[in-house]
């Protein structure tokens, strides 16, 4: 392909060479080997144009991953492997646009070629993601039992490589430790991996919210939040506390997972309701629908310093007004008055932000994560 119809697959190919190279140096016997950049620019030029097609009215969700059928336990064979073409994906995505399940591409002589679907990659396979109309994430696993780290999302012209150097922030908090894919042993079972699938479910429903995450059997996050409380959960609502603690020691873990999915979507979905959710740090409910209020004797939020782990990403001081509206001046008011707690904002347009106190900066942190949830 000497020209792609899509200029930015050329400029994100030559990146993610680079990228893969890097990442595979000291695993050369631990993943499937990755794409070199030619099919690299095919792939996402592909994706790039399927995304922008409709099948009976719906836009295409794809995940596309590049490895043969020898590479995955449970592969899905086609008899007759398809050309990777924008008009075949369109067609073929309602079938594969479920959560976890990999369309599988393979190099077939000269031609680039959809072999079947997947649903388990090994580590460090290229995966492409589209979605949503023009906008692609490309991914990886870096451990067997973690989730998926995204390097790179492109949407439109616009190419944004995800800085790991962000992990070496000062006070970096471990929410986005995990969000980098730089915390070991990454389970369901660890508070801060639910917080991930927390974020992505409230990120999800599109109606935008506020999570607050406190040290569970405190009371002084009290003092920020007017009274009386809307919804107030007495006793707190330990239902997603109980199962993190319930792991089953042995056997198939799916159902247990599953109860985790449902208990998160149960506490991402308060968080549609107008004003925050608030959770301890152990994952109690303790109450949604609450209203932020400046605590007493304490001082109006004045600025912030906000970063987003992208490459070529500068960090910024800025008013809290200059991130968002009401949702994000609250969450930073409560961050600088109880600096031992979180508040999580998403956006209705899918922006998303971890508010932290830095005693590095002595100021709130706001963390522009929304790259790292697509």
């Amino acid at each position: 392909m000497s020209e792609p119809g899509y200029p930015a697959a050329r400029a994100a190919a030559a990146i993610l060479v680079r990228y893969f190279e890097r990442q595979l140096r000291d695993r050369p016997a631990a993943a499937t080997p990755p794409p070199d950049a030619d099919a690299i620019e095919t792939i996402i030029d592909a994706a790039f144009w399927a995304s922008l097609r409709r099948e009976e009215g719906f836009a295409p969700k794809i995940s596309l991953a590049f490895l043969r059928p020898e590479h995955t336990r449970t592969p899905l064979r086609f008899e007759r492997h398809l050309t990777l073409a924008p008009a075949g994906l369109a067609k073929l995505a309602p079938a594969v646009e479920r959560p976890g399940i990999h369309l599988g591409v393979w190099a077939e002589g000269d031609e680039l070629r959809v072999w079947g679907t997947t649903r388990d990659v090994p580590l460090f396979c290229f995966v492409l993601e589209v979605a949503e109309p023009g906008l692609l994430v490309v991914k990886h696993r870096r451990t067997e039992s973690g989730k998926f780290v995204n390097v790179l999302v492109l949407q439109g012209d616009s190419l944004k490589v995800v800085d790991e150097g962000a992990s070496n922030l000062p006070d970096c908090p471990s929410l986005l430790l995990s969000l980098l894919g730089f915390r070991q042993g990454q389970s369901t079972s660890d508070d801060f991996d639910v917080l991930v699938e927390l974020a992505v479910s409230m990120r999800a429903h599109g109606r935008g919210g506020s999570l607050l995450v406190v040290p569970a059997g405190s009371e002084p996050w009290r003092e920020s939040i007017l009274q009386p409380v809307a919804y107030a959960v007495t006793p707190p609502f330990n239902e997603l506390a109980s199962l993190l603690t319930a792991r089953p020691a042995d056997g198939p873990l799916h159902d247990w997972h599953e109860a985790i999915d449902r208990a998160v979507e149960t506490i991402a979905g308060l968080t549609a309701v107008d004003g925050a959710t608030v959770i301890s740090d152990r994952c109690e409910l303790l109450a949604f629908g609450a209203k932020i209020g400046r605590r007493q004797g304490w001082t109006r939020v004045q600025e912030l310093i906000v970063t987003e782990p992208i490459e070529g990403s500068a960090p910024e001081t800025v008013h809290p007004a200059e991130l968002g509206g009401t949702r994000h001046l609250s969450a930073a008011q409560f961050v600088q008055d109880q600096r031992d707690c979180l508040a999580l904002v998403a956006s209705q347009d899918g922006r998303f932000t971890i508010f932290a106190w830095s005693p590095c900066e002595n100021m709130v942190h706001a963390h522009r994560v929304e790259s790292l949830l697509l």
